[in-house]
């Protein structure tokens, strides 16, 4: 598979080639380093809505995982634990030694690789229908996803993807092989037992992907964590007409 080139950037958006793979990061506002990790076949530019609620109070690192938005194209298919590789180097690079998070689906399993990991790296994180391992239910959709989708969300994910339908391509292979891995996302309950962060766990209960035991289960595993389970939520179910009461929320945690 061929690397895309660089993709120039304007105002805030830097590029730096971290774990051998070219990474875009915006970073917005000043005080306590906040991640904000999208979900899969999505890019920094979703967080944008969050700069003027949130960049007052922290300093927003935004980036894009690795294959997607503005990064560089995924040379083998995506794997969380890899993204999480290179967010910590990303902190690195930045020179910080810990953070908070909020993550989203694929964010969402991002930060808890990271904060399993390295457990003092991690303060405190909102996980939006995020998951510590696949369920059968899941497979079964990824195993089919992309195959019949719209034009018209073919239309939004190229605006999301600069470098087109290919870029595009390589993200959804890496669906199918989340549907017979068993490696990647395979946290259990001794490891997320170290996490050391104060843990929001954010699930729908009509969640088609993960049920919401699972969402139980973390609840039950992290130490200082939390549950908001959203009757008639779907899979993020923050966006829309939940999201002011999202932002409140998610607020009012990551500042105490």
């Amino acid at each position: 598979m061929r690397q895309f080139p660089m993709i120039p950037t304007a105002g805030p958006g830097r590029i730096e080639v971290l774990n051998g793979l070219q990474l875009y990061f915006e970073i917005h506002g000043t005080g306590d380093p906040l991640f904000l990790l999208h979900g899969f076949t999505g890019c920094s530019q979703n967080w944008l809505p969050t700069k003027e609620l949130w960049g007052n109070g922290f300093q927003l690192i935004i980036p894009d995982l690795r294959g997607h938005g503005r990064s560089g194209a995924l040379i083998k298919p995506f794997r969380h634990e890899d993204s999480a590789s290179d967010m910590l180097a990303l902190l690195d690079h930045l020179g910080i030694e810990s953070c908070k998070g909020v993550g989203v689906s694929c964010g969402g399993n991002v930060l808890l690789h990271m904060a399993t990991r390295q457990p003092k790296r991690i303060k405190a994180m909102v996980l939006v229908s995020a998951t510590p391992y696949f369920p059968e239910q899941a497979r079964q959709i990824m195993n089919a996803y992309g195959e019949s989708l719209p034009e018209q969300q073919w239309e939004m994910l190229r605006k999301q993807h600069p470098s087109g339908n290919e870029q595009i391509k390589m993200l959804m292979a890496s669906t199918k092989t989340f549907a017979t891995s068993y490696d990647d996302m395979n946290i259990d309950t001794r490891r997320l037992a170290n996490i050391r962060a104060r843990t929001f766990i954010i699930q729908g209960d009509s969640d088609p992907l993960y049920p919401v035991q699972i969402s139980i289960e973390m609840a039950n595993a992290i130490p200082q964590s939390k549950l908001w389970v959203i009757p008639g939520g779907g899979h993020g179910p923050v966006f829309g007409e939940r999201w002011p009461e999202f932002i409140k929320a998610a607020s009012a945690f990551l500042q105490e």
